[in-house]
């Protein structure tokens, strides 16, 4: 949750990938302004690159995308590292 003195900075733009399909797609997650909050996608690899080359965005630092999966752990599971 976002108070007032947050500010979501909506010219950042994340990218992080996380497959290839069959040689031709990449996966990716993107993001605007929060790394935490995004959108899975798949595109051949020059849509990919022409939608990050439009969008001006950024991979996510290795640092970045674990704190993304630490978030992502305590949403699902309360705490974690911990499974139902």
């Amino acid at each position: 949750m976002m108070d007032d003195s947050t500010h979501l900075d909506t010219n950042r733009r994340y990218v992080r990938v996380t497959g290839v399909r069959h040689n031709r797609f990449v996966e990716f997650d993107f993001s605007i302004g929060d790394p935490n909050l995004f959108v899975e996608l798949v595109l051949p690899f020059e849509q990919f690159r022409q939608f990050c080359a439009r969008n001006h965005t950024q991979e996510l630092s290795p640092e970045q995308a674990a704190q993304v999966d630490y978030e992502q752990l305590k949403w699902r599971h309360g705490k974690p590292g911990i499974s139902s």
